[in-house]
């Protein structure tokens, strides 16, 4: 698979690996916890030997201090590694602490010198990049290790999942899952009904009519996560009008929310709001309630979000659902990529600041979470793909929504992408306030273009963050 982003085609990952990855059974003992390869100490680093099965030099005593934004993947599965890890250092004190605003709790950390070792840096609230690339570890030293199989991990991943954390040649950040990001809806629901799934938006128009008919609605949000309409009209501009759109918003350019492939989704989802086929009251409710309406209650027909939300309303999905994933909509029936390409991005991004206390430690608890046991552990409990090759059967573990993410990347072939500039410069909770306001009926497309203009002018004029030119 190809990530149409020219200046780091290293984004792009093999459709043939993923491929096989869906195929690879669950069958067979997972190696042993200690690893592979020699055990001759070859140097002292961080307080203890360097060796194959110590690669960073992590101490026989100490403690262990992560911080893991707890969103729809909880923090379970770093708990898993972290057992793993006790395993093999009896005398580490492992500290896994769960956070759902990164930023106000420890951006103070890095301006006091004392950041955790290692962070899940995500959510709506993470810390941009931009401010915080110098103060990072290079984990190209985690890359070039080998697993707790004895297998270089840099051979384990999915070809281009490092691009994203990688700002200048360093590997500042390593993505953990990789999502897919999709409209979700009711199997059974639309089966039970006849519906089929729209691919245009006048085809969404038309469906909201029929869930109108049935009292219910076409779309609904939460108040947190209004911004999952902008990942939805991004991805489906960038269909419209290809290259032109991603690179303009990417790079901050001026006018770049104008464009007509951005006005024409805007246009699009006014014309779905003014006819009232979304749920009002959404700014006033929490994003999982309001979820729940869509999962558990069934209030609404689609809901947009990345590949995490099955997992997220496991507990509020009604019986039978059969949730699954489609690429969003598209305006015209010839757009510049077509209609079945989707965004897909590694996410989850792990971070080690260098200023923390043991980053050795850092360091191996995220070579511990790069585990085929750990991976494994992970889509079997979140029922999603980690950047680790090879952990997805072909069943996806009685998922259909994963099972779904799978036959999305497999149907997009090459037209896979993805962009990076609401995390790079960690816009995302300005972008909310607009968001909410258009959901809500109160602004125009013309309104919220202008407010999304704004703060894209403010940060591209704004001397003091740094840029990544995207080419």
């Amino acid at each position: 698979m190809i990530i149409l982003n020219k200046p780091v085609q290293r984004r792009g990952f093999l459709r043939g690996a993923l491929a096989a990855a869906v195929v690879v059974p669950l069958g067979g003992a997972l190696a042993s916890c200690a690893g592979g390869g020699s055990t001759t100490q070859t140097s002292t680093a961080a307080g203890g030997a360097v060796s194959a099965t110590n690669p960073f030099g992590v101490a026989k005593t100490g403690t262990l201090d992560a911080v893991i934004f707890k969103g729809g993947y909880g923090i379970d599965y770093v708990d898993f590694a972290g057992d793993i890890l006790k395993k093999n250092y009896p005398g580490i004190d492992v500290k896994i602490s769960p956070s759902t605003n990164i930023a106000q709790e420890l951006q103070p950390r890095f301006v006091g010198g004392n950041p955790p070792d290692l962070i899940d840096n995500s959510g709506a609230k993470a810390i941009g990049f931009s401010t915080i690339l110098d103060q990072l570890e290079d984990l190209k030293s985690i890359t070039e290790a080998n697993n707790l199989e004895g297998t270089r991990i840099a051979d384990t991943l999915y070809d281009g999942v490092l691009a994203p954390g990688t700002f200048g040649g360093k590997v500042a950040a390593i993505n953990y899952v990789l999502t897919v990001y999709a409209l979700w809806y009711s199997k059974s629901l639309f089966d039970a009904n006849g519906w089929k799934v729209p691919t245009t938006w006048d085809e969404a128009m038309d469906l909201g009519a029929k869930a109108k008919a049935q009292g219910k609605y076409l779309f609904l949000w939460g108040k947190e996560a209004a911004t999952y309409y902008q990942t939805m009209a991004i991805e489906s501009a960038i269909k419209e009008g290809g290259d032109e759109v991603r690179l303009a918003l990417e790079n901050l350019k001026p006018n770049c929310w104008s464009l007509p492939a951005v006005q024409s989704v805007f246009s699009a989802l006014e014309k779905i709001i003014k006819a009232g086929y979304v749920k009002p009251g959404g700014s006033g409710t929490q994003f999982t309630a309001a979820q729940a309406q869509w999962s558990n209650n069934q209030d609404a027909l689609l809901y947009p979000s990345g590949s995490w939300i099955e997992n997220e309303m496991k507990d509020q999905t009604k019986a039978g659902f059969k949730m699954t994933g489609t690429p969003v909509p598209v305006v015209t029936s010839s757009p510049k990529i077509p209609q079945i390409g989707v965004r897909s991005a590694a996410g989850e991004p792990y971070i080690v600041p260098s200023k923390g206390k043991n980053t050795a430690a850092g360091k191996e608890l995220l070579r511990t979470m790069l585990s085929k046991e750990s991976a494994v552990n992970f889509a079997k409990t979140k029922l999603a793909p980690t950047v680790v090759k090879g952990t997805v059967p072909a069943d996806g573990f009685g998922s259909t929504a994963l099972v779904s993410q799978i036959s999305m990347l497999d149907n997009a072939k090459k037209n896979i992408f993805t962009w990076n500039f609401v995390d790079l410069y960690g816009i995302n909770q300005d972008q909310l306030v607009p968001w909410n306001s258009f959901l809500d009926g109160k602004l125009d497309t013309a309104g919220l273009t202008k407010a999304l203009q704004d703060i894209t002018d403010k940060v591209a004029n704004d001397s003091s963050v740094t840029k990544i030119e995207v080419k």
